[in-house]
C-alpha cells in the first residue's frame, strides 16, 4: 500500500453485556478447583447477555460512540461480522443501520467464517477505502459465545461487540500489506443450524489453531512481510486467554526462537486484559485484544503490531499494523473500563436461567423482560419479527 494512501482503523469502541458470571461461581457450582480457570485457561469471568440483549444491541452500543464522534455523512458501508447470526437471510447490520440512523445510501452486509469474520470485514473495508478514499466504512464484530451447560467449553463463554471506523489517514492503526493466508477443511468447531450452542473438539481445535498460526506466518513471510523481531506485540484470537500464549510460543518455535516466558509475556500479556474478564467474543476477540493493547501500553507510536486472526473450520490470516503517533488522544479507555465495570454479577442459578432461555417459534407476541441498562434493547419477538428499541 502506498505511503501516501495509508488506510486503517481510525476509531475503535467496544460494548459488552449487562451481566457477568465470575468463574468463582462456576467453580463453586461444579466443584472445580479455581486454578483450572484462573491459571489453566486464564479466565476470571465471562459476560452474559440479558434477556433483551443480543448481537444487534451490543453492536449498536459499540458503534454509537463512533457515530457521535465522527458523524454519519461519510459512512457508505456497514460490514457486520458474526457467527451468532439471528437470521438466515437478513443481515444483523441492517438493524444496526436503522438504530444508528445511518443514511439510506449505504450498503450493509453480514460476513461469516467463525471467529475470522471480523478480519475479513476489516480487509473488505480497506479495499473499499482504497478504491474511494473519501468514504468511511463501519465494521462491527458482535458475538455471543455459547456452549452446552456442564460441557468443557462452558467456562470459555462470553459476549462482546467491537466497532471500528476504517478510513484513509487513520488515527489509531495503519493496516499494512501483505497478508499471510491459510485455509483448511477441519471440523474443530461448528454450530449446525438446528443448534443454539456450538460443538467443539477441544484438542482438535488447539491443533488446528496452531497449524493455522504456522501456515499463515509462513505465507506472510513468503509474501515479503516483516521479520518477527520487528513486532512490538501480537494480537491473537483469544478463545480463552492462555491460547494467545500457546499461539505465540508456537510461532517462536516455528521461527527457531527461544521460547522465553518473559519474551512471550511482553508480546502477548498487554492484549489479554479485556478477554480475561469478558470471555470469548468470537469475531470481536482479536480486536478486543487490540483495544486492550492500545489502552494499556504507552510506547507504541510508530511500532508494528502483528495480528493473527483464526476462525475454526478453518481460515486464518496474519497481517501487520503500525500504530499512529498521537493515537492516545483518540482512545476510549475510561468508557471501555466502564463497559466492563458496570456489569452486574450473577449467581449460577440466574446465569443458568438466562442460558436456557429461548424464544418460542410460534410467531406470537413475546415481549422480553426489561433487563439491560444499555442504550438499545431487544423489546420483543412479534409475528416472527425482532423488535428493537432505544432505551
Amino acid at each position: 500500500m502506498a505511503a501516501d494512501c495509508a488506510i486503517g482503523i481510525h476509531d475503535l469502541s467496544f460494548a459488552t453485556t449487562e451481566f457477568v458470571l465470575p468463574h468463582t461461581a462456576l467453580a463453586e457450582h461444579n466443584g472445580t478447583e479455581i486454578g483450572k480457570y484462573h491459571v489453566g485457561i486464564g479466565q476470571r469471568s465471562m459476560s452474559v447477555p440479558g434477556a433483551d440483549e443480543d448481537i444487534v444491541t451490543m453492536g449498536a452500543a459499540a458503534a454509537e460512540p463512533i457515530i457521535a464522534r465522527h458523524g454519519r455523512g461519510r459512512i457508505r458501508t456497514v460490514v457486520f461480522a458474526t457467527e451468532s447470526s439471528i437470521d438466515q437471510a437478513k443481515s444483523a447490520g441492517v438493524y444496526v443501520h436503522s438504530l444508528l440512523g445511518l443514511p439510506s445510501a449505504t450498503r450493509v452486509v453480514e460476513l461469516k467464517q467463525a471467529c475470522y469474520g471480523a478480519t475479513a470485514a476489516l480487509q473488505f473495508a480497506v479495499g473499499l477505502v482504497l478504491r474511494d478514499p473519501a468514504q468511511q466504512v463501519l465494521v462491527v464484530a458482535s458475538d455471543i459465545s455459547k456452549y452446552d451447560l456442564e460441557s468443557p467449553g462452558e467456562a470459555t463463554q462470553g459476549a462482546a461487540a467491537v466497532a471500528m471506523l476504517v478510513c484513509s489517514d487513520p488515527a489509531l492503526v495503519r493496516i499494512e500489506e501483505p497478508s499471510g493466508l491459510f485455509t483448511s477443511d477441519v471440523m474443530d468447531f461448528w454450530r449446525p443450524n438446528y443448534r443454539d450452542a456450538a460443538l467443539v473438539d477441544g484438542e482438535g481445535s488447539i491443533t488446528a489453531y496452531l497449524q493455522a498460526v504456522e501456515s499463515s506466518w509462513k505465507d506472510y513471510t513468503e509474501q515479503g512481510g516483516r521479520s518477527l523481531d520487528e513486532f512490538t506485540a501480537f494480537c491473537y484470537h483469544q478463545p480463552y486467554t492462555k491460547m494467545a500464549y500457546k499461539a505465540h510460543r508456537h510461532l517462536l518455535n516455528t521461527c527457531a526462537y527461544d521460547t522465553d516466558e518473559a519474551r512471550i509475556s511482553r508480546a502477548v500479556e498487554p492484549t489479554t486484559a479485556y478477554n480475561m474478564v469478558i470471555g470469548n467474543s468470537y469475531t470481536a476477540s482479536t480486536y478486543l485484544g487490540l483495544a486492550s493493547l492500545l489502552d494499556r501500553a504507552d510506547d507504541l507510536p510508530g511500532r508494528p503490531i502483528g495480528f493473527l486472526s483464526y476462525g475454526s473450520g478453518s481460515v486464518a490470516e496474519f497481517f501487520a499494523g503500525t500504530v499512529v503517533p498521537g493515537y492516545r488522544e483518540h482512545l476510549r479507555t475510561p468508557a471501555h473500563h466502564e463497559a466492563i465495570g458496570r456489569r452486574r454479577p450473577l449467581d449460577y442459578a440466574a446465569y443458568r436461567e438466562l442460558h436456557e432461555r429461548s424464544f418460542p417459534t410460534d410467531g406470537g407476541d413475546h415481549p422480553t423482560p426489561s433487563q439491560t441498562t444499555g442504550p438499545y434493547r431487544l423489546a420483543a419477538l412479534r409475528g416472527h419479527k425482532r423488535v428493537y428499541e432505544r432505551c
